[in-house]
């Protein structure tokens, strides 16, 4: 049964909000030095496959302008936060978490000003591969079986999600500068 698209109160709204509210504990079981911990990555793993539950409850009950807002934001604390964890805790390099959090700024500024005009910028197919690079390189991070032995692999989803967000992030001020606005809402990337 659809929801209405200005409803509040739904189910996939209740994932989102539960990740929001999970994510300072994620934070606090980070482990203080690189090496990784079960507990961190079975609840990394929980939080970031709960992205795509409540995506799949949005599609199937219909998507809402209050979940348009709150997804996005759970992702970008949930990611970022662990990220920055990440590197107080001397497990991740600096540079590519700023650039990534920058990207996220930019568009969430552009985001809140072009919604303020009533239109919508969904995710780009892009910028959904650029947060699985990162829920990836946060996970193989706290893995124990890869946050030191293999970090190569962690390194990789890292730094392509990198040039996932910086080729994303462009993309979106492309259309906005040269696309009509229903182009900007509309077309997939």
């Amino acid at each position: 049964m659809p929801v209405d698209p200005n409803a509040l109160a739904t189910w996939a709204n209740a994932i989102t909000v539960g990740r929001l509210l999970l994510s300072p504990l994620m934070f606090l079981v980070i482990p203080d030095e690189p090496g990784g911990s079960w507990l961190a990555f079975v609840l990394w793993f929980l939080l970031s496959a709960s992205d795509g539950v409540d995506g799949w409850v949005a599609r199937r009950q219909g998507a809402t302008r209050s979940g348009a807002f709150l997804d996005p934001l759970a992702d970008k604390v949930l990611v970022l936060g662990a990220m920055f964890t990440l590197v107080a805790n001397d497990a991740f390099p600096l540079w590519p978490v700023l650039l990534i959090a920058a990207r996220e700024f930019v568009i969430s500024v552009y985001r809140t000003i072009v919604g303020s005009k009533g239109v919508s910028v969904p995710a780009s197919r892009m910028a959904k591969l650029k947060t699985l690079f990162q829920q990836l390189a946060v996970g193989f991070a706290l893995l124990p079986l890869t946050a030191l032995d293999a970090t190569w692999i962690w390194s990789f989803f890292l730094w392509g999600a990198v040039a996932l967000a910086l080729v994303s992030g462009a993309q979106y001020l492309w259309l906005a500068r040269t696309g009509p606005r229903d182009e900007v809402v509309t077309r997939a990337l």
